[in-house]
């Protein structure tokens, strides 16, 4: 038995989960891992689309990260205040102590964590104040606040403009504004609304999911505009007026919205930036096989990594891929600490379902890490995609919690 060594992942996220779970699951007793997050639930964010249009709640898409305590894993719900990844030095403010576990309140004491090893899966930073008016006229589904004020808007809704807007070309979970509009669009028709109500998707890039290749893009734009929704590719968004409800583009273009929902700017985390472990991307750069950041001992998962592939653009940000990159850290870190088994790769493959409203959904699957270019397939819409998208919710649930 080697010295006990103590293994901290930062964030409660898909991969936060999964690293720790996964590395506790190959470390024996005495070694340690800790498990930080400034939330007290895990929220499985893919189920705000769903939660959006009624058909979820709060509670029966989170999950306390407590639960994780009983495999093991020490939790401790905190900010945290500043990272050193050349000590991996890590302090945290604890969150105060709170009966309602869906509650967080700043102000608990400050403690410092050194471990022998260090995962930074701290996600994408949300930044609508970016973009002048965006927050105070919108709702931003990409949040549990945003989905629940959209949900209730839509609620409301009895006929008008609803606008999608990307506020940026590069944001996690890339089919999801479009299944947003797809979404909206169909709750819109369930109510007999169509003859009152139309449905615009504004994005920043030049089309859906364009690292997939230009079939798959265009596929998804066929699928959007099939339910009759007007897409506008290539509109950057320069400002929003909250009164007048419009939209200023820096294209010239303006266009007016009763409803407006939107993916905001995505960034690393402050803290993340702060510790100057990001790079000219602005996330943080690791080995595209391993994760390894340029600091000995200390990885980054998910979202706030920046993997450049061969054709140019980034990986996607995605949960796929967050999950995949954290089992092959916790299986090198396991096998660094016990000499057991043998070192894992990342090998770029990934999947995700795209929604399409009205019981159905696409499906597409490739290798993202193929030269020269990612290799995905998109499969039709069917129902059989939207029932293994519920599948694999209540799944990926039970099986982490």
């Amino acid at each position: 038995m080697s010295q006990a060594k103590t293994v901290v992942v930062l964030g409660g996220g898909v991969g936060g989960v999964v690293a720790a779970t996964a590395v506790r699951k190959e470390l024996p007793e005495p070694h340690r891992v800790v498990l930080v997050d400034r939330e007290r639930r895990h929220l499985f964010a893919p189920s705000l689309l769903w939660l959006m249009t009624g058909s979820r709640s709060a509670r029966q898409i989170s999950r306390p990260l407590d639960r994780l305590t009983k495999k093991g894993i020490e939790v401790v719900c905190g900010d945290i205040e500043r990272i050193d990844p050349e000590t991996r030095q890590v302090r945290v403010v604890e969150c105060a102590k709170e009966d309602d576990p869906l509650a967080r309140r700043p102000g608990g004491t400050a403690r410092d964590l050194e471990p022998d090893y260090l995962v930074v899966s701290l996600g994408a930073e949300l930044a609508p104040e970016t973009i002048p008016g965006l927050a105070e006229a919108g709702h931003n589904f990409y949040t549990l606040a945003g989905a629940e004020s959209l949900r209730n808007s839509l609620a409301d809704f009895s006929g008008g403009r609803v606008v999608v807007l990307t506020a940026g070309p590069a944001y996690k979970c890339p089919a999801a504004p479009y299944e947003a509009a797809m979404l909206i669009a169909a709750h819109i028709g369930d109510r007999k609304l169509d003859e009152a109500a139309q449905v615009d998707l504004y994005a920043a890039e030049p089309g859906p999911m364009g690292v997939a290749g230009p079939e798959v893009s265009a596929g998804v734009r066929s699928m959007v505009e099939a339910k009759g929704i007007h897409y506008h590719p290539e509109h950057q968004v320069a400002e929003v007026d909250p009164v007048g409800r419009r939209l200023a583009f820096t294209n010239g273009v303006s266009a007016e919205f009763d409803v407006l929902a939107y993916v905001p700017p995505h960034r690393a985390p402050e803290v993340v930036r702060e510790a100057g472990l990001v790079d000219d991307s602005g996330w943080i750069p690791v080995d595209r096989d391993t994760l390894e950041t340029v600091h000995p001992h200390v990885y980054a998962i998910g979202d706030v990594t920046g993997i450049p592939l061969e054709m140019g653009k980034p990986l996607p940000m995605a949960g796929v891929f967050a999950e995949r990159e954290a089992k092959v850290v916790a299986r090198n870190i396991a096998h660094e600490i016990t000499g057991r088994g043998e070192r894992a790769v990342f090998d770029g493959h990934g999947e995700c379902f795209i929604e399409t409203g009205d019981g159905r959904a696409g499906f597409g699957r490739g290798d993202f890490y193929a030269e020269p270019t990612p290799q995905v397939e998109l499969q039709p819409v069917g129902r059989r995609w939207h029932l293994g998208k519920i599948l694999f919710e209540k799944t990926w649930l039970y099986r982490w919690f």
